[in-house]
């Protein structure tokens, strides 16, 4: 890729580049590599779909253990290239040689778990019927699937977009991120590169301006089954609303607004190590990351104290996607002041993109961090008067994707667990947890439908029902 100028989209096999057309800056370019990637014209986004739509004839019919085969070379094809990877990703969205290293795995992870559970998703069963008739019922591929994927883990998440729906026998594209487009664009190349034949994976990337003729021209075909988009609850809605006019599903994992809840009787060293590694990797620009901390008065400030020694230590520059990013985190810790909160700031860089790892201390319901997901490296305490306010406490939030309970007793963490309105909860562990076994998403602002394992394998099979009658 050094040696590109532009980064190609990904069409029937095939490089295109459109000479002077559509073209977009890439946000993070570096020495002798492209400045610039192709963005999709509404033809060309057309064109990839009936691309995929051709290859779903042949692919959606292909057997259980040729498609695990494939997506076995796939993995070793990304472990040949792990490397690589993590360097491009590091250099496009500034994340550090950890999350680079940890979305690497994962995406492998993803991957080879995807493999082995290709032949018992696919099974269909025969239930009891009328007597003297059978009845089978099959699960079959639904066509072809448009993944939308993000920029912020870019390899494990580029991956989720599309290897579950080929596995199962549909096509798919992976429209891809313009803030990652050297990653996503590798990443469908490496379909071509373990064999996958043409058209099974697009890529399809689009500048900004374009984002709405694009997705829209995609969903409307008729090729086109379903949608899965990863990113904000903004745009989630967008997509989905659309999807709906043109009856089309989707499957949603959208924003976070993470919290930690704190016990009285809770390890206080575990939590304030979870907590501060859960809000600020990858500069707290994770959909799981930790923005809230919640406790009662009896431990807030011991663990207040523990937080802001563990924030002292960190000596990282942490950096933001981009100016406008920074600038909803200086709004929300501006608005914050102003309503009586105190800010604490590592003694880190300010300069460009750079935002320092910052605690919030004192923060309400009156404030925008309380409902605002920050996306970003700052993290919030709130104080309730007594552990038992907790639960009332938590009803106020919107947003359902991750949280984590600290306790020394696991019974009342599973009580707890019960009223948090949430996909996932992690007891003694940070809010940010995603391995390819689990299922993965949210509820209300956090979307809905699941990612991971059978039940992601699920999201993107359809059922029939066939009688035999004497």
């Amino acid at each position: 890729m050094s040696n590109m100028d532009i980064v190609p989209l990904i069409i029937g096999g095939e490089d295109i580049v459109l000479t002077g057309k559509y073209q977009g800056e890439i946000a993070s370019p570096v020495p002798n590599g492209p400045t610039k990637f192709q963005g999709a014209t509404t033809e060309l986004a057309i064109k990839a779909v009936e691309s995929s739509a051709s290859a779903f004839a042949s692919w959606s019919k292909t057997r259980p253990q040729e498609r695990r085969a494939k997506l076995l070379q796939l993995a070793t094809v990304l472990r040949q290239r792990a490397t690589e990877l993590e360097k491009l990703v590091d250099e496009e969205i500034h994340c550090g040689e950890l999350w680079a290293h940890i979305i690497m795995q994962g995406g492998i992870e993803l991957v080879e778990e995807t493999a082995a559970l290709i032949t018992t998703s696919t099974m269909g069963c025969i239930p009891a019927t009328d007597k003297g008739s059978y009845g089978l019922v099959l699960k079959e591929p639904l066509g072809v699937v448009l993944g939308i994927a993000p920029w912020n883990a870019p390899v494990i998440l580029g991956l989720r977009a599309v290897v579950a729906p080929v596995a199962v026998g549909n096509t798919a594209i992976l429209k891809g991120s313009e803030l990652s487009p050297r990653t996503h664009y590798m990443l469908a190349s490496l379909f071509r590169e373990a064999g996958f034949p043409p058209g099974v994976v697009n890529y399809v990337c689009h500048r900004p301006e374009d984002a709405s003729d694009v997705y829209d021209s995609m969903i409307t075909q008729r090729a086109v089954k379903k949608c899965n988009f990863t990113g904000s609850t903004a745009v989630g809605r967008i997509i989905a609303s659309r999807a709906a006019q043109a009856l089309k599903p989707v499957l949603l994992e959208l924003g976070g607004k993470n919290y930690a809840l704190v016990l009285d009787d809770a390890d206080l060293d575990l939590a304030a190590e979870h907590i501060v590694r859960g809000a600020f990797l990858n500069n707290g620009q994770i959909c799981m990351s930790t923005d809230l901390v919640i406790s009662s008065k009896s431990i807030n400030s011991a663990l207040e104290s523990k937080i802001l020694a563990l924030l002292d230590t960190i000596k990282t520059n942490h950096t933001v996607i981009s100016q406008p990013a920074k600038t909803k985190l200086e709004n929300l810790l501006s608005d914050s002041r102003t309503k009586g909160a105190s800010i604490h700031s590592a003694a880190t860089s300010t300069d460009g993109a750079h935002f320092p790892a910052t605690l919030i201390r004192g923060v309400t319901p009156s404030m925008d961090f309380f409902h605002t997901e920050s996306f970003g490296p700052v993290l919030g305490m709130v104080t309730v008067d007594h552990e038992d306010d907790i639960a009332a406490l938590i009803q106020e939030f919107d947003y359902g994707l991750s949280s984590a309970i600290f306790t020394r007793n696991h019974h009342r963490a599973l009580g707890l667990a019960a009223s948090v309105n949430a996909g996932a909860v992690h007891v003694n562990a940070m809010t940010v947890h995603d391995e390819a076994t689990l299922p993965h998403g949210g509820v209300g602002h956090s979307g809905w439908g699941r990612f991971g394992a059978g039940w992601g394998l699920e999201e993107f099979l359809q059922t029939k029902t066939v009688t035999l009658n004497g």
